[in-house]
């Protein structure tokens, strides 16, 4: 297991969902309908519905909005949302992964190809850029579940392959298909995840200088806007200098 490397900007900045809290609340509630609607609709017998449910309720979303986002899916009233992947480059080249749940495909690929498009961008094939970076699961905890040492112990014990630890918490790399078990021998230790999800995690990073990073993250900011976007990955790299100076 690598150890402690820093875990910044693979996902993006996250104090900027704090600014978009209902957004935030319609993404999350609308993972958890389609994990209920695609197997069972109890958390303890459909590890993606509990992994959708552990975020909603890492992010404060309130018990009723978590039910009535599973019964929507119960009493099949819900729409019929489609997982795609959009692929392309940012500015200064950074490859970037578009995860999007949609009831209208044309309407999420015109969003996400103008997002690109306006902010120096580039919306590749499938396939662009995805090579240059790994599947796997992902365990996220907070700074407060531990210090870096007892979250490092703690994965190994229960089977994770890395660790990054930084100020802002903790990021457990798995195997996909070893991801639930590993996260419910965790959550033994450290109690419930902030998140637990299948990862894109790049193989290189790019380091970002300030004349492209404002760029990127405005890009980003954009996609994460779009209702029918779940979540950005890239192989970006900011130094702490220059977010300081982007503010």
């Amino acid at each position: 297991m690598a150890g402690h490397s820093k875990f910044k900007n693979i996902m993006h900045r996250k104090g900027a969902q704090d600014k978009k809290r209902a957004g935030l609340f319609s993404k999350l509630s609308r993972e958890i309908t389609v994990a209920a609607k695609m197997g069972m609709p109890d958390p303890d017998f459909n590890p993606r519905l509990r992994a959708a449910v552990n975020a909603a309720k890492a992010q404060s979303v309130p018990k009723d909005n978590i039910q009535r986002a599973i019964d929507k899916a119960s009493k099949g009233d819900a729409e019929n949302y489609e997982e795609i992947r959009y692929e392309g480059y940012g500015p200064g080249g950074v490859a970037l992964i578009v995860e999007a749940l949609t009831d209208n495909r044309n309407r999420t690929a015109t969003n996400v190809r103008t997002a690109f498009a306006k902010n120096g961008g580039n919306l590749g094939a499938s396939g662009a850029v995805s090579h240059g970076f790994e599947r796997l699961g992902l365990i996220e905890y907070p700074g407060k579940a531990g210090d870096a040492e007892k979250v490092f112990e703690a994965a190994l014990e229960a089977g994770a392959d890395d660790v990054e630890s930084d100020e802002d918490g903790h990021a457990i790399w798995v195997a996909v298909e070893n991801l639930h078990p590993v996260a419910r021998e965790l959550e033994k230790v450290l109690g419930e995840a902030e998140g637990v999800k299948l990862a894109w995690k790049p193989s290189l990073k790019a380091e970002v200088g300030e004349s492209d990073a404002a760029t990127l993250l405005k890009l980003i900011d954009v996609l994460d806007d779009d209702d029918d976007v779940q979540t950005v990955w890239g192989n970006y790299e900011i130094s702490d200098e220059v977010m300081e100076k982007l503010g």
